[in-house]
């Protein structure tokens, strides 16, 4: 695959080398819900990552209605720097709800996200990017998951369920560190508005036959904030969309109900 950076890539038909930090043009977007004590730390270690490893980059930074001084502090961070950009809903909308605004506000040719909370090293980018060009998503998966032991069992019940009922083509589906093409972002129409979202894009991409490569990468303990994904309002959510969302997802992988 040459060296570190690099991949292949076909351009007018033709074999040719796309270097990460010459050709890679990355938006990097980032859910954010009452992440006040993480979201200036992401936006520093996303911009310190981009500067070292592509040759352009933004950050668009989606306030999902929170409470607290998120919004403030991101709009702080843009005023010094324009790559950075804020996408705010003055409610809170869902994690579904702001993957999808982050990707419609992004700019460029490829597209990153992760959560604003620090859980994972914003550096491992390093280990995604030599696959740009050359598959359609590059879905990274926790080798250490720092979860509480609630938020793991949880983890593990969903995807059991979602094994069950759609087929997913990729181990840890709702690893928040994934990088895609753009032009296989678009073919998606995200309906998802919860948690419900990683398994639709990934089925769906999967199923438009999409490439997919895997890499493991390390998770953090959260050191800040508090974790939403195992309460009882996520979870509903989650269910509610399962089923709404089954007849469709399974008819594209020819599961059928």
């Amino acid at each position: 695959m040459g060296a570190p950076g690099q991949a292949a890539v076909e351009r007018k038909g033709a074999p040719a080398v796309l270097d990460a930090k010459r050709d890679v043009r990355l938006s990097i977007v980032l859910p954010a819900y009452n992440e006040e004590d993480n979201v200036e730390g992401a936006i520093s270690e996303a911009t310190a990552a981009a500067e070292r490893l592509v040759a352009e980059h933004e950050i668009v930074v989606v306030d999902d209605g929170s409470s607290d001084s998120t919004a403030e502090r991101v709009q702080g961070l843009a005023a010094r720097d324009p790559r950075i950009r804020l996408v705010q809903h003055h409610a809170n909308r869902g994690y579904g709800e702001a993957l999808r605004s982050g990707f419609l506000a992004s700019r460029l040719d490829f597209v990153f996200f992760t959560d604003a909370d620090l859980q994972f090293d914003m550096g491992e980018l390093v280990l995604l990017l030599p696959y740009a060009g050359t598959v359609d998503v590059v879905a990274g998966y926790r080798i250490n998951r720092q979860d509480t032991l609630v938020r793991r069992v949880n983890a593990y019940a969903w995807n059991c369920l979602v094994r069950v009922l759609f087929y997913v083509p990729v181990r840890d589906i709702d690893c928040a560190f994934k990088l895609f093409d753009r032009r296989a972002l678009r073919a998606v129409d995200i309906e998802a508005v919860g948690a419900m979202v990683n398994t639709e894009l990934m089925v769906k991409l999967g199923r438009s036959g999409a490439s997919v490569v895997e890499v493991g990468v390390h998770h953090r303990p959260r050191r800040a904030g508090e974790a939403r994904g195992a309460s009882p309002r996520v979870i509903a959510t989650a269910l509610r969309e399962i089923l709404r969302m089954r007849g469709r997802l399974s008819s594209l992988d020819g599961r059928g109900l």
